[in-house]
């Protein structure tokens, strides 16, 4: 599959790059992609959910009236989880949600992932550009030269190049990732994935 290479004006530069056919032409594997993007989500977990049970609640442990006579159900503690102020029956505590994929697995997803925005044609190639200093309104107009100010696009950088980085931090439908950051979720998340020339041809896709 070949594609045009635009200009930040949106226009088409006469020049062409064909996609790597083992990047983006493989058969798609969704439950792959679903174990990816599960794994994804479940890392970006904090895990630091925490209620007090009745052992950890501060308070008087004395017993609060006597055990028959009252007409109401026994209690013996004022931190009892049926009382206000009481500890949680069962709350969260601290855990770690991390966990592990196959190698192969992860590999098969994003080669799955780029191959459903190519064969969709979601895909778009940009001849490099740098900006001098960070402009907001600059990187606006970018995405509406290109016509795709109204979607949700993820710009692929092959190097660092921060003025760019930080002219989409305030623009909430953009991500902006180095070509060696992008991954399952990213690209799925993204309704346009728009690559810079020089990080097109230098995308690997390591099986890490």
């Amino acid at each position: 599959m070949k594609l045009p290479v635009l200009n930040i004006k949106g226009e088409k530069t006469g020049r062409e790059i064909t996609l790597d056919k083992d990047l983006f032409c493989v058969d798609e594997h969704n439950h792959a992609v679903y174990l990816a993007v599960k794994q994804y989500r479940a890392n970006n977990r904090q895990g630091t959910s925490k209620a007090k049970e009745r052992g950890e609640i501060k308070g008087s442990t004395r017993k609060i009236k006597k055990q028959k006579g009252t007409g109401t159900a026994r209690a013996g503690s004022i931190k009892n989880p049926l009382f206000k102020g009481g500890g949680r029956v069962f709350g969260p505590k601290p855990r770690e949600y991390n966990s592990k994929l196959n190698k192969k697995v992860k590999l098969l997803a994003r080669l799955s992932a780029l191959s459903d925005k190519a064969k969709s044609k979601n895909i778009l190639i940009v001849e490099d550009f740098i900006f001098d200093s960070p402009k907001t309104k600059k990187y606006i107009n970018i995405m509406n030269c290109l016509g795709v100010d109204k979607e949700k696009t993820m710009l692929v950088l092959s190097g660092d190049n921060n003025n760019v980085l930080l002219s989409s931090k305030n623009i909430q439908l953009t991500n902006v990732v180095l070509v060696n950051e992008i991954n399952v979720y990213n690209i799925l998340n993204a309704t346009k994935l728009i690559f810079v020339e020089s990080a097109l041809k230098n995308l690997k896709i390591n099986n890490n």
